[in-house]
């Protein structure tokens, strides 16, 4: 396990937890913030193939029906402005990473409020940090949040974008690496 020293002796914890080895020679970057930091350097760098082109990135953007901040607002591109939630995937089993790692009523949220955006006319992401190089996959966790694997779906069906990204993961430090597929299969079946 790393720690990092805030450096700030006014917090409650002084410490923050940013590493574990899940297995021999598998670091896990697990600081949930640092998702939001790798997806925007990557971004902006040119590095997500899949999102060139946007001149200006704002954070935290209040958007929606439901009241939400998008965690990055791609806009002065050469189409309409994209909206991108940042999730962090941590959960890897047999090479396929999944999400949520526990019941997301706020990640199905967040999911609602991109398909309201692509109604809108925008371009809407959902974008899978994968804070670890095992994963050659990532699916939703249907048996964990089934309600998030459905809303996933039905969403991708309206037109949100499902985009996955691993990070390379050292102590020395965490980047973006490669795409890797989004694979939606049935609950309990074939891919989809």
């Amino acid at each position: 396990m790393w720690l990092r020293d805030s450096g700030k002796a006014e917090r409650k914890y002084p410490l923050s937890w940013e590493l574990v080895e899940a297995e021999p020679g598998i670091l896990v970057g697990i600081n949930t913030g640092l998702s939001n930091l790798l997806v925007e350097e990557g971004i902006a760098r040119g590095m997500v193939k899949e999102l060139p082109g946007y001149r200006r990135i704002r954070r935290e953007v209040r958007y929606g029906l439901e009241n939400s901040r998008i965690d990055l607002l791609l806009e002065e591109g050469n189409g309409p402005s994209c909206y991108v939630e940042v999730k962090n995937v941590t959960l890897v089993e047999e090479g396929s990473a999944s999400f949520p790692d526990a019941v997301s009523a706020r990640g199905s949220k967040h999911l609602r409020e991109l398909a309201q955006m692509v109604r809108q006319g925008h371009r809407a992401v959902i974008f899978y940090c994968v804070q670890r190089s095992d994963a050659r996959e990532v699916s939703p966790a249907d048996r964990i949040d089934p309600v998030y694997g459905q809303t996933l779906r039905q969403v991708m069906a309206e037109g949100v974008e499902a985009l996955a990204y691993a990070a390379r993961v050292t102590p020395q430090g965490i980047e973006l690496s490669e795409g890797l597929p989004v694979v939606c299969r049935e609950f309990g079946g074939d891919s989809k």
